[in-house]
């Protein structure tokens, strides 16, 4: 949810012989290096303490037994990708501080994830957020959500390594495949040996790194430009202040309502109802630390934008519109921040190192959340339900050795991104196309009692092709439109994280468009209403199909919001119209129900 908006790798490494190449100190390398070893060394600490990972709980929830801290700070360094770290400068840079409205979604994408989702998912005392979908409907539903699930989590994980890393190679000139390995490796490593506590705390260490990459890029830049004042000044000179954009048209990129509401659904998508994201409430001692888990995140999600914004302005100050992408200094938006960086740290060795340590710190976060939640759902989704008779050592190494299984996966979809060229944006769209249908589909089971299986399975049906024919059209539009995915040399990758975190792709230019209709309007609709318009044909699809199939609900699955709105109909008429079961009264029962599952 991730935030934002990322330059679109529309190119092979073949294209990048004429970018201005800077170079590392040998302090540089030592940092970057110490980055990988102190992660590593985090995982196998794990892997020789405690249980020493010898029980599927240990190894992928931590044994429930996480504060409320490291949660949050994992939670935020799962939402902080690397792209988010080169994109987020980046859009505040050539569009100006109207994404940073941003920020309003947080407050309700956060608020609602903690007072409904997680009491239903903890509750539940599941491992898999797919659980819920057997108890709420059927096996095949939840076969279908898990199956959904693992495709996009695959699409993104090599992406999300291969892309910082092409950025810095050519940058820096630091070898491209050296760094795309040392990253997997590494992170890997210490997923498969240290579980699911290692990737929460190596997630702690990594977000302090970013904390202090970030500063230190924004303190140096700003007291360079002369303070933070000049730099305001400069911004305000070259109209990158944004004014409250309260234009409603959902063809608008990015308006304060695009912003604060479609972003909403965006967080819901990460922080409601993402496999990576949930197995950390679900990991957490209680529930009321679950829950505070989402209250503390809620700050520093604002510092980690508003740090990326300053950044941006910052960026301004230096450059003006005189940017080292118009000067061909670079090719993309995303090499334009590592070539800032570079630029403004140069006679101070070693910071160069710490933001590229902060930059793949935000890298191997979300990559390891992948790695442990996709061995989370394939063990008890697809294997556990077919094998109820296996041991419990033997389910635990066979979860570690799906963890090592998708770390070489993702080398591998890493070396497939390399090859893909400009198809590279479709690739990223499709990570957050499966984003909105995957919350339309635990929406409707969890606020529609009268919603059954069938209306689910076509509900998500719909909703995924409704994702891809909005954005493949978009894509397709636009190279019909302009030949190439480029505009005017700059191609942003709108993209809503994460690990955790929901992705699209849409090319704007700034010049004044004329309105547009029929599918050409269909096809630009904002990338920030995609979670909810998929979402919400989820619903409907869901609900008209269930109406004329019929009910089919289990206890204590639903959350009864529909009798919390209708509390002034009688209770009788509520409980028969709503199928109002407080959660409260049917614990013991959905444990029990979750319990012969497995």
């Amino acid at each position: 949810p991730l935030n934002l908006c990322w330059s679109a790798l529309a190119f092979t490494e073949e294209s990048l012989n004429d970018v201005v190449q800077m170079h590392f100190s040998t302090v540089d390398y030592v940092i970057f290096t110490l980055l990988l070893v102190a992660s590593a060394g985090i995982g196998v600490f794990y892997a020789f303490s405690g249980g020493r990972q010898r029980t599927t709980q240990e190894f992928l929830l931590a044994d429930r037994s996480m504060t409320c801290l490291p949660v949050s700070l994992s939670l935020l360094a799962t939402f902080q990708s690397a792209v988010a770290i080169l994109g987020a400068p980046s859009e505040i840079y050539t569009h100006g501080t109207q994404y940073w409205f941003l920020g309003c979604s947080y407050f309700l994408g956060l608020l609602i994830p903690a007072h409904i989702f997680i009491p239903v998912f903890y509750r539940l005392r599941l491992a898999s957020t797919y659980e819920y979908l057997e108890l709420r409907f059927s096996k095949s539903v939840r076969i279908c959500g898990t199956v959904t699930f693992i495709f996009q989590m695959v699409i993104y994980m090599g992406v999300v390594l291969y892309a910082p890393a092409l950025a810095l190679n050519a940058v820096t000139g630091i070898d491209l495949w050296g760094a795309v390995l040392a990253m997997g490796l590494v992170c890997t490593l210490y997923t498969t040996l240290g579980g699911l506590k290692a990737v929460i705390w190596t997630d702690v260490f990594q977000t302090i790194v970013m904390f202090a990459g970030q500063l230190a890029v924004i303190v140096v830049g700003a007291h360079q430009a002369g303070g933070v004042a000049e730099v305001w000044r400069r911004a305000q000179n070259g109209s990158r202040i944004s004014g409250l954009e309260l234009n409603p048209d959902p063809l608008e990129r990015h308006t304060f309502w695009t912003l604060s509401v479609g972003g909403v659904f965006l967080m819901l998508a990460l922080y409601g109802v993402n496999q990576a994201q949930v197995q950390r409430y679900l990991s957490s001692r209680t529930e009321n630390e679950a829950i505070m888990s989402c209250y503390v995140v809620f700050p520093c999600q604002q510092i980690v934008l508003a740090l990326g914004c300053l950044m941006g302005l910052v960026m301004y100050s230096r450059y003006g519109e005189d940017s080292p992408l118009d000067k061909g200094y670079v090719q993309t938006n995303d090499q334009m921040v590592l070539y800032f960086v570079m630029d403004v740290l140069q006679d101070l060795p070693g910071l160069p190192g710490l933001f590229v340590a902060c930059l793949f710190s935000g890298a191997l976060s979300t990559i390891s959340s992948a790695f442990n939640s996709l061995a989370t759902v394939t063990m008890e989704d697809l294997i556990k339900p077919h094998f109820p008779a296996m041991t419990e050592a033997r389910a635990t190494l066979l979860s570690k050795g799906l963890a090592l299984g998708y770390g070489l996966v993702c080398l591998a979809m890493a070396y497939i991104a390399s090859l893909m060229g400009s198809v590279l944006q479709a690739a990223l769209s499709i990570f957050g196309m499966i984003g909105g249908p995957l919350l339309g589909l635990f929406c409707l089971g969890m606020f529609f009692p009268w919603a059954n299986s069938i209306g689910a399975v076509m509900g998500l049906a719909a909703g995924l092709l409704m994702a891809f024919w909005i954005g493949i059209g978009n894509f397709v539009s636009r190279m019909q439109t302009h030949g190439v995915p480029i505009l005017n040399g700059t191609a942003i990758l709108d993209t809503a994280n994460a690990t955790t975190v929901v992705m699209t792709t849409l090319v704007t230019s700034l010049t004044t468009k004329p309105r547009l209709t029929g599918l050409k309007a269909f096809y630009s609709l904002s990338y920030m209403w995609y979670s909810a318009h998929n979402s919400a044909t989820v619903v409907v699809v869901g609900l008209v199909v269930s109406l004329l199939t019929g009910k089919d609900l289990t206890p204590g699955t639903v959350y009864p919001v529909l009798g919390t709105l209708l509390f002034f109909l009688p209770e009788r008429y509520r409980e028969k119209l709503c199928c109002v079961t407080p959660l409260e009264d049917k614990v013991t029962q959905t444990q029990t129900i979750t319990s012969t599952l497995h």
